[in-house]
């Protein structure tokens, strides 16, 4: 805690001692509204389900951009999903508000609720969050956002590092029961023209418990009519971010590729597999129920700017063979501002 508390305090003096660098005055000050909705009707082939085929609204954001200078921006979404609890059929978070500061040439710092870092990369590349989230997320490995501060440093054109210190809780829940906060870090290097690169890793430390970590390494290249992307994410002691569970560990990989047949039409695909490890004593892995491998194919057809829609298969395959593997059809849409 000692550390944290000495890393902030430089870091807050040496902010105030940058705050001299002017803005541009001749910078018009402006915001703008945001609205993200993902929508799908989906067909299940899974033998002996009960629902065949179901509407669904699972996501809705909605926000506003607001630029104070050319250094000093603010931003708050408000991410309204599937209610899991209550008698409302959604709820709303609140996912972002965020304070980004371009305090010197290369250095940003982030402060409030900020967007985290462990798999905003392979997410903008995998591209179809509207679709399916990316791994991490998708299986409880980490969150997209929480309550704390993040630095970002441009070390040279294709080397950018962010260190980040946050409750570690998610934006689902934020209150920080313990008081021990979640310290990690990336780096991400784009070598060439199209390819990048990435590590990342962070740590937390639980009360009496071995602390939870979790790293994620990435690795994709795009071209003009095509992008192809891999991962491989590992979490120990705990059955996701904020469960700590000693000796649990959740890995896995995924593989997505696109091919860019013109400015409409695009062809995806996807590969996962998740696996647990088996705990001294038992039989099978302590994950065995959700271990297996996922499958996703499909078109996506963009008619015009703000608009996605995707006819796509999504299947999986458990590794637990009494469960029956899932089939499903789906017509995804995204639209936006």
């Amino acid at each position: 805690m000692k550390k944290q508390f000495l890393f902030l305090s430089i870091l807050f003096i040496a902010s105030l001692s940058m705050m001299a660098q002017t803005a541009n005055k001749d910078f018009v000050p402006s915001g703008s509204p945001l609205f993200k909705v993902f929508w799908n009707y989906n067909y299940d082939f899974t033998p002996n389900v009960t629902k065949k085929s179901a509407f669904a609204l699972d996501r809705a954001y909605f926000g506003y951009n607001y630029n104070f200078n050319d250094k000093i921006s603010a931003k708050v979404t408000f991410d309204v999903g599937n209610n899991t609890a209550g008698t409302g059929a959604y709820t709303a978070y609140l996912k972002a508000a965020q304070l980004d500061w371009k305090v010197a040439s290369g250095v940003k710092l982030s402060m409030g609720m900020i967007g985290l870092k462990q798999f905003n990369d392979q997410e903008d590349f995998w591209g179809y969050r509207y679709l399916y989230k990316t791994f991490d997320d998708q299986n409880g490995l980490g969150s997209s956002a929480d309550l704390g501060i993040n630095a970002e440093f441009s070390l040279a054109k294709t080397l950018k590092f962010n260190f980040l210190i946050v409750n570690g809780e998610g934006y689902k829940s934020v209150q920080d029961t313990n008081g021990n906060q979640k310290i990690g870090g990336s780096l991400v290097f784009t070598p060439i023209k199209g390819l990048i690169t990435k590590i990342y890793f962070d740590n937390q430390p639980t009360t009496g418990s071995k602390a939870i970590t979790s790293m994620a390494l990435f690795a994709g290249y795009k071209a003009a009519d095509f992008r192809i992307g891999a991962e491989y994410n590992k979490l120990n002691n705990g059955t996701a971010y904020a469960t700590p569970s000693v000796d649990h560990k959740l890995n896995g990989v995924s593989f997505y590729s696109t091919y860019v047949i013109n400015k409409k039409f695009e062809v995806l695909a996807r590969f996962d597999q998740m696996k647990s490890n088996t705990l001294a004593g038992a039989a099978t892995a302590w994950n065995s129920a959700k271990d297996g491998n996922l499958i996703i194919a499909g078109l996506q057809y963009a008619p015009v700017k703000g608009l996605k829609l995707a006819l796509n298969y999504q299947g999986y395959n458990f590794a637990q063979a009494a469960l029956t593997d899932q089939s499903k059809i789906f017509i995804n849409a995204e639209f936006n501002l």
